[in-house]
């Protein structure tokens, strides 16, 4: 009796071994410039770029703004992670600049950046 537990045991083991081998693996979550998939990053400085270190990241699809925190606003550069979706951005100078999936932007050339908005559109 003894023999046929032991072997049972071993069979549900190899089993779970060769299951954990074949089974299919969660997606790699994909990062680019430091920002990790589904956010939309911020960089505070040049150097922080230059470093690929987010200072801050969103990833929440709103209808409305989201206010910048002070980890974000005033940005030098933001990073779109995303796949299927743009972010629009909302400046202290009324100015609001679309940022296409999969892609970079330099903020500062629009003035000093207050606000994020992602939609779930993949069009800007």
């Amino acid at each position: 009796m003894l023999k046929k537990v032991v072997a049972s045991v071993a069979v549900v083991a190899s089993s779970l071994v060769a299951g954990a081998l074949v089974a299919p693996t969660a997606a790699q979550a994909s990062t680019r410039y430091g920002c990790t998939y589904p956010r939309v990053c911020f960089y505070l400085t040049p150097g922080d770029w230059t470093a690929q270190r987010p200072t801050a990241a969103y990833q929440d699809v709103t209808s409305t703004w989201q206010t910048l925190g002070s980890s974000s606003r005033g940005s030098a550069y933001a990073f779109n992670s995303r796949n299927d979706d743009v972010a629009y951005f909302h400046f202290t100078n009324g100015r609001q600049v679309c940022l296409r999936p999969d892609s970079p932007l330099y903020l500062s050339q629009y003035g000093i950046v207050d606000k994020i908005r992602i939609s779930s559109s993949s069009t800007c």
